[in-house]
């Protein structure tokens, strides 16, 4: 057995797996939590997550079980050397003139085709190490890659070390005594990429120049720095290209993550949790509980601002008048007629084909669109204001900022379309106009009693002109009184009596009528504020449920 095999079969750190299926389904999710909420994330990092989606539609389709590991490191750490020990031979060159490595270079273990994830790394210098060699089977299915040095003075060298960093499937830090404290490689690489430690090796090379006591006191430091940047409990790797020094060790943790083939949907999987992590700064914890139904105080201040209380006084007014109308007194009540209606004022009596005002979906469309309402008063504006920022603060308790204002901006539609809303609210709602069945029996003894009244009169009259030119006529008399006298004064007093009692029975009604009216209306305001301020508030909100339980799930 080889020594690499050998240190395998001792090993016992066992490295947790990701399917596919799991991966692409978190990155679904990490779209979808995008798509949803994009307006309220910063857009460098909507987009970072759209291309993070499509990079792992691109690496899944990439065929085999391939590892891409990559070599990384600052000038002069030795990571080249390391390659070469791992491959066998001198696959990248080393030289005294520094930065050496320019173009990244690739070793490829095992027969299975590597060209579609090379392509699709852009790698151009690839090595395949011959299948003879002791310790290959071990790590057969390694894509093991040279970067260019990260803190290169050539800005081209670095740039392909970030852009070979962003597709690698396992990250490999080297660095040396001299500069394993180096910002470069803290801040700008490892605590950039500490959500990856499943993925991650450190190594520190170079120890041939150390004591054994200062490689453990730097191993202890180095450890200590990784752990300050997040990679957790990572364990450092002593090594030396020198004196061979930890390049087993080395070689058994890349066989470890190479026959493990999980290790690229390990990265992307940290990717896509990393990315979820970051976006969720930008969501709440939770959404406040908000009714489907508008709040009564909101409802009320809408109706007043409609104009619903003067349209209820309208129809109550508007009832009298009419019943006034149908069952005064015959010889006053044309004096009605000299005022105009009161839902006639408010352009609110439209007569229908039954004679009866009323309005239908016909009707208000061909209509200028509104009615002859005054505009809200001050005091009316004032309490809308006040309804619908109480509805958009408690919408927007413990939501980040651009929520929060999104919230407040549903809860808030503009006046002039909330104006139009309500005013098509009380032209569409049908009023209760009918004529009551009392009013037609009260017309018709009204003018029953007109006629005998008119009757006794005209009696009268006969009868005076008749004694005027000394014709005597007999007059019959019920009692005491003549017939003709009762008949005028009888139907004069009950007419009028008649229109008293109808004055009351109309009072009564009519105050009823105006409380059906004012259910109506409410029931039409009512829609208006569900449709206008509480499901524009209630769909922001479900916006930013589906944003955060999709960066929950991409996150788990």
């Amino acid at each position: 057995m080889s020594p690499l095999r050998k240190l395998l079969w001792h090993a016992d750190k066992v490295t947790p797996t990701v399917s596919q299926e799991k991966l692409v389904a978190r990155s679904d999710a990490l779209l979808r939590a995008v798509d949803a909420g994009e307006a309220h994330l910063p857009a460098e990092d909507a987009a970072a997550a759209r291309a993070l989606r499509a990079k792992v539609q691109e690496r899944t389709a990439v065929r085999g079980t391939r590892t891409v590991a990559a070599l990384a490191g600052a000038t002069g750490s030795g990571k080249s050397s390391i390659f070469n020990f791992l491959v066998g031979e001198p696959a990248s060159r080393i030289g005294a003139r520094r930065p050496t490595t320019a173009q990244s270079t690739a070793a490829v273990w095992g027969d299975e085709p590597s060209a579609p994830v090379l392509d699709w790394l852009q790698v151009e210098r690839r090595h395949q190490v011959a299948g003879g060699q002791a310790d290959s089977d071990a790590l057969d299915g390694l894509v093991l890659l040279d970067l260019p040095d990260f803190d290169s003075r050539v800005s081209a060298h670095r740039a392909e070390a970030d852009r070979v960093l962003e597709r690698a499937d396992v990250f490999v830090w080297v660095t040396d005594p001299q500069k394993y404290a180096d910002a470069v490689l803290h801040d700008e690489y490892v605590r950039r990429l500490a959500t990856y430690d499943t993925v991650t090796l450190v190594v520190l090379n170079q120890v041939d120049r150390l004591t054994p006591s200062q490689v453990q006191e730097c191993v202890a430091d180095l450890e200590r720095l990784m752990r300050r940047d997040g990679l957790g409990e990572v364990t450092v790797i002593p090594t030396s290209a020198v004196t061979g020094v930890g390049l087993w060790e080395l070689a058994r943790e890349l066989a470890r993550v190479v026959q493990t083939k999980n290790a690229a949907e390990q990265r992307l999987a940290a990717d896509v949790r990393s990315r979820a992590e970051e976006l969720r700064a930008y969501v709440g914890d939770a959404e406040p509980e908000v009714s489907a139904k508008a709040s009564p105080e909101l409802v009320d201040a809408l109706g007043r601002a409609a104009g619903v209380p003067l349209v209820e006084k309208a129809v109550e007014r508007d009832y009298r008048m009419r019943a006034v109308q149908a069952t005064g007194w015959p010889f006053t009540r044309w004096t009605t007629r000299l005022r105009a209606a009161p839902l006639r004022r408010l352009g609110l009596d439209r007569p229908g084909s039954d004679g009866r005002p009323a309005l239908t979906g016909e009707d208000v469309r061909v209509l200028t669109g509104r009615s002859s309402l005054p505009p809200a008063t001050p005091a009316a504006r004032a309490a809308v204001e006040v309804a619908t920022r109480r509805l958009g603060e408690s919408a927007a308790a413990g939501l980040p900022p651009s929520w929060g204002e999104a919230v407040q901006d549903a809860a808030t539609p503009p006046d002039r379309s909330m104006t139009d809303a309500l005013d098509q609210a009380v032209l569409s709602t049908p009023l209760p106009t009918g004529r009551p069945w009392w009013w037609v029996l009260f017309s018709v003894l009204q003018w029953l009693l007109a006629a005998v009244a008119v009757a006794g009169l005209a009696w009268l009259l006969v009868l005076m002109v008749l004694g005027w030119v000394q014709i005597d006529v007999g007059v019959p008399r019920w009692g005491w009184l003549p017939v003709p006298l009762v008949l005028l004064v009888g139907g004069v007093v009950l007419g009028l009596l008649l229109a008293a009692i109808a004055r009351w029975i109309a009072r009564r009604a009519a105050r009823h009528r105006a409380a059906a009216t004012r259910r109506q209306l409410t029931k039409a305001i009512t829609a208006v504020a569900d449709e206008k301020i509480v499901a524009p508030v209630r769909h922001v909100l479900q916006t930013h449920r589906t944003t955060r339980e999709e960066l929950a799930e991409a996150a788990r």
